[in-house]
């Protein structure tokens, strides 16, 4: 086994240790490496690096944990994948639609089309509540229901919104914050939707050659002919090939700061026992809750905040599937309440390579839940069944020709936005940053931030920015996305990401 996995010359000294072998993680450890620092990264997974940006291989069958399209405005971040990932990326077309009891839906939605689906019963009882929902409003708006009803009226709202938020985020949408629907679904209003489809269906959408003609839906994107673990397999490598070392199996244990040289004690657990890593600096995508509880001596945060931040969490029970193909689409948004399954995405579709037999298709069904819950301790057999159950309830598939299937459980997917975890996530940013200055958190859950892979990748290059720098010059904490990212825009416009990203908060409670 080479360093890269655990050899017996395993570190005792590095420049930076990083922990986790995510995003965050590789792309600062890649940096860090092309700027002669060494570097130490643990990473608990034995096999695979990339963390939620992983693709999971099966008897040849290639897979990803959420999907991955590589995407963004920012110049630095694409001009990074081109660098590390030069010759495997391939052009993809994009098609997403949403499932309600039976029928597709474009998404994001065309009006006519959705009216002519719902029929002429619905379509005018959605009309009605259209209607009512602007001559009536709520004036006391304060859940994402509310909101979201003042927009579309009830009807729209029972259709394409409540079954599928509340799958994604386990809590109902009258409890959801109303903040959270005027982001998540800025500028979008009926009104809106019925121009866009008039001008989808006569091709007044498409940019003109001035440039100057209003967004456009991404129609292709780029992927990674073997998914996006590609990216990061291609990462750990180039850092293990300029002298560093990526510990797989090694699990954070502890985290310990001289008090008179001010250098770190990480201890990680591994295969062979623990190892100790001396190291001026720590770059940490450990969730903010974990991390805290690792430090000796225990922060007080670690005490009154961490224990507050929650998380949502995932697992995909893919499916081999006798068929050449089921759908077109990269995924599919499940709104229809007699499943459990949140989205079905399939694999061909992101690239031809996930799968290698031309006979099988291979599609993954996406499962959001709680660790611990039911969902999450029922078996793998248990779950290929339930899953092969609800394709045949959707009717996207006969169960007799399932072939085969694995599940991938995912921990910590999705920061949770409650109440209180901006507090919570201040308190402990303001104490860590200001008590421990070569100590910096990365990352989605290393901030507790809803970053995608680009986000949480810039905000690890910023951290090298300040290491290098010898002092925080650039606020990591000012990286984030908006709604519409990676619906529209222009790959690499951005020379920096400033915008924010919001997911739901519960509604304060009245005083």
């Amino acid at each position: 086994m080479s360093d890269a996995f655990g050899s017996k010359n395993r570190p005792t000294s590095a420049d930076v240790a990083i922990i986790g072998a995510g995003p965050a993680g590789l792309t600062a450890a890649y940096q860090l490496t092309q700027q002669g620092y060494r570097v130490t990264v643990i990473e608990k997974d034995p096999i695979y690096v990339g963390g939620i940006s992983r693709t999971v291989e099966h008897e040849g069958f290639r897979f990803d944990i959420g999907g991955h399209r590589f995407f963004s405005k920012s110049r630095e971040v694409v001009d990074l994948w081109n660098e590390i990932l030069p010759d495997d990326f391939i052009e993809r077309p994009r098609m997403s639609r949403i499932y309600y009891e039976g029928k597709f839906y474009s998404y994001p939605l065309r009006a006519f089309e959705a009216l002519w689906n719902l029929g002429v019963v619905r379509s005018t009882l959605c009309m009605v509540s259209y209607a009512k929902a602007k001559l009536l409003p709520n004036k006391k708006v304060r859940s994402f229901e509310d909101w979201t009803i003042n927009q579309f009226g009830q009807k729209l709202y029972s259709i394409f919104f409540k079954t599928y938020t509340e799958k994604v985020w386990g809590m109902p949408c009258d409890e959801m914050s109303a903040d959270w629907a005027a982001q998540r679904i800025k500028g979008l209003s009926l009104g809106g939707a019925v121009l866009d489809g008039l001008k989808r269906s006569l091709g007044l959408n498409k940019r003109p050659n001035d440039g100057m003609a209003t967004k456009t839906l991404l129609e292709t994107f780029r992927y990674p002919r073997l998914g996006p673990g590609m990216m990061w397999d291609a990462a750990r490598d180039k850092v293990v090939a300029g002298g560093n070392h990526v510990l797989m199996a090694h699990s954070f244990k502890q985290l310990t700061q001289d008090q008179v040289s001010g250098r770190w004690r990480l201890t990680a657990n591994g295969p062979d026992g623990d190892v100790v890593i001396d190291a001026a600096h720590v770059i940490s995508s450990a969730p903010m809750r974990e991390l805290a509880a690792r430090i000796h001596p225990l922060p007080a945060c670690a005490l009154n905040a961490a224990p507050k931040l929650k998380y949502r969490d995932f697992l995909t029970v893919a499916l081999k599937i006798r068929s050449e193909d089921l759908f077109p689409d990269n995924w599919i948004y499940i709104h229809d309440s007699k499943v459990q399954v949140g989205r079905v995405q399939n694999f061909r579709s992101w690239s031809p390579e996930m799968v290698p037999d031309p006979a099988i298709a291979c599609v993954g069904l996406e499962y959001f839940c709680f660790e611990g819950d039911g969902l999450w301790v029922s078996s793998d057999d248990d779950l290929i069944a339930l899953a092969t159950k609800e394709m045949a309830i959707l009717g996207l598939c006969d169960p007799g020709d399932v072939v085969g299937g694995a599940v991938v459980r995912q921990e910590k997917a999705y920061p949770v936005y409650d109440d209180d975890y901006a507090a919570h996530v201040e308190t402990m940013r303001s104490e860590l940053e200001a008590r421990y200055p070569t100590l910096h958190m990365v990352g989605r859950n290393g901030m507790h931030r809803y970053n995608n892979q680009d986000h949480a990748m810039m905000t690890a290059m910023l951290t090298v920015r300040n290491i290098v720098a010898g002092e925080r010059i650039y606020d990591i904490w000012g990286v984030n996305e908006d709604a519409e990212y990676h619906e529209s825009g222009t790959e690499g416009e951005q020379a920096a990401l400033a915008s924010v990203r919001e997911v739901p908060a519960r509604v304060t409670k009245a005083a």
